[in-house]
């Protein structure tokens, strides 16, 4: 298993008799972003855990950076860049002071002042971390997640408590280490940054992996066609159709003119998400109700 930086075959994890991760396989690619989507709950976070080294798999298969992660030393981890949805920094340190500290256990970090630029924080970088905002400390997790210059960076929420603005300079960011040929693991909540970052995406419910594949194929070709709606004799119809402007000229040409309240909409990720989210959801309730 040395081709793919995150290899993970056939993975479970069991807590007692709860079976939180339910047999997943997946690859991560060099060089590219993969996001890893699912409700709370779902084994997502047990998941990524177990591929940081800091949880056991019950049985299947691991590998991260060519080692099973539970057995990765110092020089493994010194390879990974770790975003975690919270952290439990004292924060009695400047910004600059933590960075700058952080990034003595590196042997080749990023520039302190450019990663404190590219994370939003200049006009705070002398600041104390207990005086920044909630939004601002995960600036702070950002930033040293990715000041050692990491092979593989996982993040966890990254943006949670980021404004427009600051969402937009994080995304900046990402492509940037995505050039320069950093793999990055991410799970989000915003599905438009993960339609935005991710290469491909798997989604999990569960304890499984439900579906798997390039970000603009999640769901399949049906769950993407596009909808039709409007309004006759006061009641709203919807019809999906591969080729909505077809249907819209038959329409155009049955009423003689304007169609009331013709729209044409094309699902987004969160749509086929939500979508997909919840028919395993109900598939599930109903299979564990017949047992």
């Amino acid at each position: 298993m040395t081709t793919s930086p995150v290899q993970v075959r056939d993975l479970q994890k069991f807590y007692g008799s709860f079976k939180a991760v339910d047999g997943i396989s997946f690859d991560i690619h060099e060089g590219e972003t993969f996001a890893l989507l699912g409700p709370n709950g779902a084994g997502k976070s047990t998941t990524i855990e177990i591929l940081e080294g800091y949880r056991n798999k019950t049985s299947g298969d691991v590998h991260v950076l060519g080692v099973e992660p539970s057995r990765g030393g110092l020089d493994w981890k010194a390879q990974l860049g770790i975003v975690l949805q919270s952290t439990g920094e004292s924060g009695n340190v400047s910004v600059v002071e933590q960075l700058t500290h952080f990034a003595g256990y590196y042997p080749h970090p990023r520039n302190v002042s450019d990663v404190i630029e590219a994370v939003g924080l200049g006009s705070k970088a002398k600041t104390r971390i207990s005086k920044l905002s909630g939004g601002q400390r995960r600036r702070v997790d950002v930033a040293l997640g990715i000041i050692g210059r990491p092979k593989l960076l996982f993040l966890d929420e990254p943006t949670t408590g980021f404004d427009p603005e600051a969402r937009r300079q994080f995304w900046d960011l990402i492509n940037q280490l995505k050039a320069e040929g950093t793999t990055i693991l991410l799970t989000t909540h915003y599905l438009d940054e993960a339609a935005t970052l991710a290469d491909r995406a798997g989604v999990i419910v569960g304890g499984k992996l439900v579906d798997i594949g390039p970000i603009d194929a999640i769901g399949g070709a049906s769950a993407r066609v596009p909808l039709v709606r409007w309004r006759q004799d006061g009641v709203v119809r919807s019809e999906r159709t591969a080729e909505p402007a077809t249907l819209a000229a038959r329409l155009y040409a049955e009423a003689g003119g304007e169609v009331d309240g013709l729209e044409i909409t094309r699902p987004s990720l969160e749509d086929i998400y939500l979508d997909m989210v919840g028919n395993h959801s109900t598939a599930l309730k109903t299979a564990e109700e017949n047992a």
